[in-house]
């Protein structure tokens, strides 16, 4: 098992999240997520990361896989300017690569912001640490255990 599909179990674990883990062909985008878990792409939570220009650290959007989120709304929640974040910042703050950034288990503590739009549905999924690995969980428990701030974000 990979590390950062590891680290994401054992984050769930912890949490005391019902969850259950998918290996997949290939999940890089919303639309191949979906497709191999047989959802809607909006049950598909995109794990969108963007540099705060003030701190320079990671700010993480968990978003429905069909919303985008809004540059200049997301700086408002953030309170701070945001820019794009490159893949060697991204691996640094979280541990995972661009294609398979979980919402759980990163290597530090990061700033995270959740779309209300994904507490419609009763089971979503998410990235699992690996572009071949998602998990489902109840979006309710994914917001409690992130600890992210619900908010308003997208266009």
């Amino acid at each position: 098992m990979r590390k950062s599909l590891k680290r994401v179990q054992s984050a769930l674990l912890e949490t005391g999240a019902t969850f259950e883990i998918l290996e997949v062909g290939q999940a890089r985008t919303a639309q191949e997520a979906a497709d191999a878990a047989g959802c809607a792409v909006d049950q598909i939570v995109k794990s969108i990361i963007f540099r705060g220009e003030a701190s320079g650290h990671v700010a993480l959007f968990l978003t429905a896989g069909g919303n985008r989120v809004c540059a200049d709304k997301a700086s408002s929640v953030a309170h701070q300017p945001l820019g794009k974040a490159d893949a060697a910042l991204i691996r640094a703050e979280t541990g995972f690569a661009i294609g398979g950034v979980a919402p759980v288990g990163h290597l530090s503590p990061v700033a995270s912001y959740y779309d209300p739009r994904l507490l419609e549905f009763e089971r979503v999924w998410a990235a699992a640490g690996t572009p071949r690995h998602i998990f489902a969980v109840d979006p309710r428990e994914l917001l409690r255990i992130t600890g992210a701030k619900l908010a308003d974000f997208v266009e």
